[in-house]
């Protein structure tokens, strides 16, 4: 686990290469604390650098760069291999010795044997690396099939160079940052930056399960993407070849996967705990590694004195049932103000997943004693375990009912009442709802339920349910939209469950939910593996019918009866809540002058980058407690803190796009006033 950046020139650097790459990893220390190294070919102009997490194989034979044992490849890399030592044992056969017992030294094993996409296929892990094949003459990218681990890849004229982060890049020489206005409005959408894009024009995330090869020609670098692993392939495939068999041998598979992928990243030379909130996912990652261990396996969680945003109870339940060492941490509003100022630095470009706090506490407390963690994410988006997957389908079914006439009419009447009348409202009888209901109705979810009753086709529905900003390009100054390639543009409403969980696999999962984790466990040193996103186990899930995820209104069938072997159903058993702040309160209190610096109408109009009318619309609106437009705020609070990380950090964006030309002199002054370093 460590962090990776570098470059290919064709050119003459304005400073010396080995400066360079020291600085680009100086850069993200924090992913690598524990020593670095560096590669520097003058002949062809390749420059590897990486920053060490030492995790398997502590001795100096783990180090990289590391070379192949031909001399063909050079490679670094973050993230782990966790079935390396099975892949080991293959390749000993056929006439490969190794020096230590490091993954890196067994994946460059394998390139030499099977090529690097023969190789990459073979590979059970999180990994994000780049390898100079001295041969070739290629730089050759990867990143894993759900992109837990992250790859930056800027092009140049006469350059390329790659890192683990975008702060890395901007130690290129000669490297210039330009803001990309589409970028900017998915991301007030999706409170993300979906892949391939990034906050910047000149800039692209590698998309989970690709590789990409990078060539010069003429001294100009060319660059070709390939897929290794699709899951919308994988998805369809599997629809022609369900799994045969009775309920209970589909369980008992099921269950062995679970514990092998539970086993394979409980593999470490270094202290391992999990996180455990007491949900389904991961009381059931803790249960199969306490199953797996001779010793209390550590957990940790956090807490909040608003008992509607309160997990730690239900954690506290699940670990005495299961007898771990459990630690617990509740966390303050004044928790939440110290690590808010970090936020745009941590992230890196601009994320507005608020509960990037609580992980990042949690993070904070489990790196105090362990330096890897395991986590529960990826169940949700593989066994359907959102709200909006039992819900959205009949919810839509249930729509068709009324002419869209009708629903537009009665989409206007809920506006018109105040959340809060909502809320007083629903409360008599929110004891009574279903589960589901209770956390998808009351208050100012009601005016969200409004706008989608607005929307006419299935794919405007799913897309409506997982908007933040339900029109960006109003807010974003010389914003457009551009379409994601993943969204589909019609859905089949009887496979509309299945088609948003893949639509979340291929976008939310990637770009909040990974990004998340990564950034915040990264900032500490903390390493985070995931062993319900073992590929192996969504393999097996596209080949089960609906019913072992979704059933009878109940998500996450299958999980839950595996869970129910190891702990009791009545401990686990609750509405589902995400792993949230109460960010509406705090904005009106201990985070408010935090807020109201950023969200000022001069410094809106200063930045250029949004129409300050609406939000300050918003602002008043949430001051005034008539709407909770935290989470919209919050998108924009974000984005300007980073824009302040810029400024600090003296990072000149060159912005060629004023939004108007009565802020354009104004808005260039403030740029060229940013010196150009880190």
């Amino acid at each position: 686990m460590c962090g990776i950046a570098g470059f290919w020139t064709s050119h003459a650097l304005t400073e010396a290469p080995e400066r360079v790459l020291r600085n680009m990893t100086t850069a993200i220390t924090y992913r690598g604390p524990d020593g670095d190294g560096f590669y520097w070919d003058d002949a062809s102009g390749v420059g590897l650098g990486h920053r060490r997490l030492a995790v398997v194989d502590l001795s100096e034979d783990g180090r990289q760069p590391m070379i192949s044992a031909s001399g063909r490849f050079v490679m670094v890399f973050n993230g782990e291999i966790y079935n390396f030592e099975r892949l080991r044992a293959d390749l000993s056969p056929l006439g490969h010795s190794f020096r230590g017992h490091s993954d890196t030294e067994v994946m460059l094993a394998a390139f030499e044997e099977w090529g690097v996409v023969g190789a990459v296929e073979k590979f059970v892990g999180m990994f994000a690396f780049a390898v100079w094949d001295r041969m070739e003459r290629a730089l050759i990218f990867a990143r894993d099939r759900f992109g837990k681990k992250p790859l930056y890849i800027h092009v140049g004229d006469h350059l390329v160079g790659f890192a683990s982060e975008l702060k890395a890049l901007y130690c290129l020489p000669e490297f210039k940052p330009r803001i990309d206005r589409q970028s900017l409005t998915l991301y007030l959408r999706h409170n993300y930056v979906p892949s391939p894009r990034s906050i910047y024009e000149n800039v692209v995330k590698l998309v989970p399960g690709s590789l990409a090869t990078v060539r010069f020609d003429m001294g100009k670098p060319s660059i070709q993407y390939r897929t290794f692993w699709d899951a919308r392939a994988v998805r369809d495939s599997s629809r022609a070849a369900p799994f045969v068999g009775s309920e209970r041998e589909i369980l008992d598979r099921l269950d062995e996967l679970l514990r092998d992928a539970v086993a394979l990243r409980m593999i470490a030379d270094v202290p391992l705990g999990a996180f455990l909130s007491g949900g389904i996912d991961s009381s059931l990652v803790v249960a199969l590694m306490q199953a797996q261990s001779a010793r209390p396996v550590k957990t940790f969680c956090v807490g909040f004195a608003e008992s509607e945003y309160n997990e730690a109870p239900f954690a506290s339940a699940v670990a005495r049932h299961l007898g771990t060492d459990h630690s617990e941490t509740m966390l303050t509003p004044r928790d939440a103000l110290d690590r808010v100022p970090r936020l745009a630095s941590i992230f890196d470009e601009p994320f507005a997943d608020s509960s990037q706090v609580p992980t990042l506490m949690v993070s904070e407390v489990a790196r105090r004693e362990v330096t890897v963690a395991l986590s529960g994410d990826g169940g949700d988006e593989i066994f359907c375990g959102y709200n909006r997957y039992s819900l959205g389908r009949d919810m839509w079914r249930r729509f068709q009912i009324l002419p869209f006439p009708l629903r537009r009419v009665l989409a206007a009447a809920i506006k018109n009442v105040s959340p809060r009348v909502w809320d007083a409202a629903f409360k008599p009888v929110r004891g009574i709802l279903p589960a589901a209901l209770r956390v998808s109705i009351p208050g100012d979810r009601m005016h969200k339920f409004a706008s989608v009753l607005e929307i006419e086709s299935p794919s405007a529905f799913y897309q409506r349910l997982v908007s933040h900003f339900t029109n960006p390009t109003d807010v974003v100054r010389g914003g457009s939209e551009p379409l994601l390639r993943e969204f589909p543009s019609h859905l089949d409403l009887r496979s509309f469950t299945e088609e948003m969980m893949l639509v979340d696999v291929l976008t939310y999962l990637p770009d909040d939910i990974l990004t998340k984790v990564d950034r915040a466990s990264m900032s500490v040193s903390l390493e985070t593996r995931a062993p319900l996103l073992d590929h192996r186990l969504f393999e097996f899930a596209s080949h089960l019918p609906m019913q072992y995820k979704l059933r009878a209104g109940t998500t996450k069938w299958a999980l839950r009866q595996i869970l129910y072997r190891y702990v009791p159903s009545e401990l686990v058993e609750r509405p589902k809540t995400g792993f949230g702040i109460p960010i509406d309160s705090w904005l009106r209190g201990p985070l408010r002058s935090w807020a109201e610096n950023l969200l000022s109408e001069s410094r809106l109009n200063d930045d250029g980058y949004f129409e300050s009318a609406p939000i300050l619309k918003l602002w008043m609106e949430h001051l005034s407690g008539r709407h909770n437009w935290a989470y919209l705020l919050w998108n924009i609070l974000i984005f300007q803190s980073w824009l302040d990380e810029q400024k600090r950090c003296q990072i000149q964006i060159y912005d060629r796009k004023p939004a108007t030309p009565a802020l354009g002199r104004k808005q260039l002054s403030v740029a060229s006033a940013r010196r150009e370093s880190w």
